[in-house]
């Protein structure tokens, strides 16, 4: 039994140069990046370089790069450490209701706290409609946060937009990154985003480690306090094994812009499904603003986990949940109104650097079998 992965958007494999990069870290560069002796230098150099190939892949300067252990702590960084820092200004923070938990579960926090979270809707595509953000926002707004494309279906954003609006009221900009760094280009300039998060096992980095662009300017309170490590934004040693592997992720992502390859294998992927399947087969999500790798896809009428199970040499993620008999679609699928007998059909497809054209015809074969 061959496996088949196509569940990237979950989590990637450590690229090779990746995994080669950090190995001398294991053996020989062993001192503490804060050190100023001949054991420490050399640390601080694969630290800076790591923070410099980062900063290239979205178009910031290396100085505004901090180093966290994932998504999830970046968003925290971004959305706790925004709001304890100026909620003197203002306590109203908006958000979409398609975010990651990552995003949810802060902002719940936050609301225990005293904030105000104003949740906007999505359209039948799972877009933000960034006049529903103008509308939002208040004399006390100080934050937004949009993700950059959505996890689920990989519909993409209007940022740029959203970020023209944030900047015409002189408010700060947060997008969740995770899912689409390394897969579409960003600039955060051209974006208009303040703080930009970064995950590394999204792009073929290690898990363990991510980063948070911070604009020079926006100032934050750390998670954690404690020495002046990341620019006094993060205590504690920094780890530049993980740290370096992040860095060579994403300098071969940047290699790797405006290739073609990626899309037409997964719109070779869909043009096959719907041969196959016809109108037994529904696209999620927006048909061209979307990830070049994502494929979220609903079998009418059938159970997306069922399908899963009977092939368990296919790894792809489903888009609802089986609870006791009942069907409970996610989040995402629910805001976008996607109907019942469809959404509990739903799986997410999602392709990367390794997946081949056999992997694709030997799943559409596999999937012809089941349903």
């Amino acid at each position: 039994m061959e496996k088949i992965y196509l569940d990237y958007n979950a989590s990637t494999p450590l690229a090779p140069e990746a995994a080669d990069a950090m190995q001398p870290l294991l053996t020989d560069f062993y001192g503490n990046p804060s050190a100023l002796h001949w054991a420490g230098k050399p640390v601080k150099a694969l630290l800076q370089n790591a923070r410099e190939q980062v900063a290239d892949l979205v178009g910031s300067s290396a100085g505004e790069i901090i180093f966290t252990s994932g998504g999830s702590e970046a968003n925290n960084l971004a959305l706790k450490g925004f709001y304890f820092k100026n909620r003197h200004k203002g306590s109203h923070i908006i958000t979409s209701k398609i975010e990651h938990p990552a995003i949810m579960n802060p902002c719940r926090f936050l609301e225990q706290v005293g904030a105000k979270v104003t949740y906007v809707g999505v359209d039948r595509y799972g877009r933000v409609i960034p006049e529903e953000i103008e509308k939002a926002i208040t004399n006390e707004t100080i934050l937004i946060s949009i993700m950059h494309s959505n996890n689920e279906t990989g519909t993409l954003q209007p940022i740029k937009e959203i970020g023209e609006i944030a900047d015409k009221y002189g408010i700060a900009f947060h997008t969740d990154a995770s899912q689409s760094a390394g897969k579409v280009p960003i600039h955060v300039d051209e974006l208009n985003v303040d703080l930009l998060t970064i995950a590394g096992h999204k792009l073929y980095a290690p898990k363990g480690i991510g980063a948070l662009y911070i604009r020079n300017g926006i100032e934050l309170e750390p998670l954690i306090h404690g020495a002046g490590h990341e620019f006094g934004l993060r205590a504690g040693t920094e780890n530049t094994l993980l740290a370096v592997g992040l860095g060579k992720a994403c300098e071969l992502a940047k290699q790797e812009e405006g290739n073609p390859g990626l899309k037409e294998l997964t719109n070779y992927f869909w043009n096959q499904l719907k041969a196959e399947f016809g109108e037994q087969v529904v696209l999620n999500g927006h048909p061209e603003q979307r990830l070049p790798n994502t494929l979220n896809v609903s079998f009418v009428r059938k159970i997306g986990q069922d399908i899963l199970s009977a092939i368990p040499s296919l790894a792809a993620s489903t888009g609802s949940a089986c609870h006791a008999g009942s069907i409970e679609l996610s989040p995402v699928l629910k805001e976008m109104a996607v109907p019942e007998e469809v959404g509990m059909g739903a799986i997410r497809f999602s392709l990367g650097r390794y997946t081949t054209k056999d992997e694709v015809d030997r799943t559409i074969l596999l999937l012809k079998k089941v349903i």
